[in-house]
């Protein structure tokens, strides 16, 4: 059986240059705050989909998705 992917569909982030800013982008419209550190926006995307999913299973657990 293959391995799932656990990302959200909903919430797939990517990273963007603005200058000498990199903001993270996520499909559900988040947008991050603008960082000189590539790693932080990597950083904040990934905390993002995390709060995305963990979210979504616990309105699946409630119940109401």
């Amino acid at each position: 059986m293959a391995e799932q992917d656990a990302r959200d569909p909903d919430h797939l982030t990517t990273t963007t240059e603005q200058g000498r800013f990199c903001v993270a982008h996520c499909t559900c419209g988040w947008r991050g705050p603008a960082r000189r550190a590539r790693s932080q926006a990597r950083t904040d995307a990934s905390a993002h989909e995390t709060d995305a999913l963990g979210v979504r299973q616990g309105a699946e657990a409630d119940g109401q998705a």
